[in-house]
């Protein structure tokens, strides 16, 4: 293996715990800071919505620049971010270090692809890009949780620093490993990019991403609260449940691709959804006893990770077919769609847990849920197999 891909790993790990390792800390970062949990959920939601909008923007804007000194940049500035969330004195700031960090990290994964296939032979494409993913992968399973684990013992602010060497040892390796030249394609300017909503196929797809998978973050940003306080369980056993939830979207992930594969897009969306639907049925349920809170926990994970690489596969697939010239932007827009999803969950999440209660939580993940299930059955379904292979 390159080094150059070992560094691209390492960033995608950062960047992958980054973004989630607060679920494991919002209560006590919400003391720290005086805040209320919902206005510290808000860190996650604000986060995704940055990610969302920055990356296009970005891209189109960097367009032009050589893209080793780009992806150098970003990664520079991605940890610069982090450094500044973890020396944070107050919420403010604290929101701003996210937001930098959040910007560079959308924008480091639209030009990754390019990045990690300049380091071998054309022959070994797909492998370079799965390596540099699988940081993405480990920053699930195990960074995440354990970052959350180090968070409580030595203070929120320790996986930040966590973050910030790794941020550095990825840099140091980008600099030493990238070639001098990495030949690309100027991307497509921002509205060029967003003509791509005008396909219906993609833009139900897209949807799918939002609504279907991106909904259960209305549970999961408050994940941590609701063990604590519904399932009484202490927090060490919070960073066991992110641990389990880690581990069942890597057997999710894998289990997507062969799924598809074998029973096609929609059937595969439909039954997933459905069964998600039910899982979240029985959450509240499930809340109130360690032992089936956890049994779900992992259940649900598994559920909801067999959408991502199901949607990515069917983006890739039409977009082939309808728009070939920008297949890697019409990918980019599903990662937006599900960031897009994440914050809208998050955000809808904290009104609930500031109003009627963490409770309510999956009743607006169900709903999401049934919203993305409505489009696979009557968006998707009214597109004949004979035109795609979905």
């Amino acid at each position: 293996m390159p080094f150059g891909l070992l560094a691209l790993a390492v960033a995608a790990f950062a960047i992958g715990t980054t973004e989630f390792v607060m679920v494991g800390l919002i209560p006590e970062m919400a003391r720290d800071l005086s805040v209320s949990i919902p206005v510290a959920g808000l860190l996650v939601s604000l986060y995704a919505l940055a990610i969302t909008l920055g990356s296009p923007t970005v891209t189109a804007l960097t367009g032009k620049l050589p893209r080793r000194e780009l992806a150098i940049g970003l990664m520079a500035i991605f940890t610069l971010g982090n450094l500044l969330s973890a020396l944070a004195p107050d919420y403010a700031l604290l929101l701003t270090g996210r937001i930098i960090a959040a910007v560079a990290h959308g924008a480091f994964f639209g030009i990754g692809a390019a990045v990690a296939t300049s380091l071998v032979d054309k022959s070994r494409s797909g492998q370079a890009v799965s390596i540099m993913m699988a940081g993405l992968t480990l920053a699930m399973v195990i960074g995440v949780p354990f970052g959350s684990f180090v968070g409580q013992h030595l203070g929120w602010r320790a996986p930040f620093f966590a973050v910030v060497l790794l941020g550095v040892i990825s840099v140091a390796g980008l600099i030493v490993a990238l070639p001098k030249a990495i030949e690309h394609t100027p991307p497509a300017g921002l509205l060029s990019q967003f003509a791509l909503l005008g396909k219906p196929r993609l833009l139900a797809m897209y949807l799918v991403t939002v609504f279907g998978y991106g909904g259960s973050f209305v549970v999961f940003t408050y994940l941590s609260p609701l063990l604590t306080g519904v399932t009484g369980v202490g927090e060490n056993a919070v960073n066991l449940a992110l641990m389990l939830f880690g581990v069942a979207s890597l057997l999710g992930s894998l289990l997507g691709g062969r799924l598809s594969d074998t029973f096609g897009l929609r059937t595969t969306l439909r039954a997933t959804l459905m069964a998600l639907s039910v899982a979240l049925v029985l959450l509240p349920l499930a809340a109130t006893n360690t032992v089936s809170m956890f049994i779900l926990l992992f259940i649900w994970g598994v559920l909801l990770f067999v959408i991502s690489p199901t949607v990515q596969a069917g983006v890739v697939t039409v977009a082939k077919q309808e728009v070939p010239d920008a297949v890697g932007t019409a990918s980019g827009f599903n990662i937006a769609a599900f960031n897009l999803g994440v914050s809208a969950a998050s955000f809808v999440g904290s009104i609930l847990v500031a109003g009627p209660g963490i409770l309510t939580t999956p009743w607006a993940a169900l709903a999401s849920t049934l919203v993305g299930l409505v489009i696979v059955q009557w968006w998707l379904g009214r597109v004949p197999s004979s035109q795609v292979a979905l």
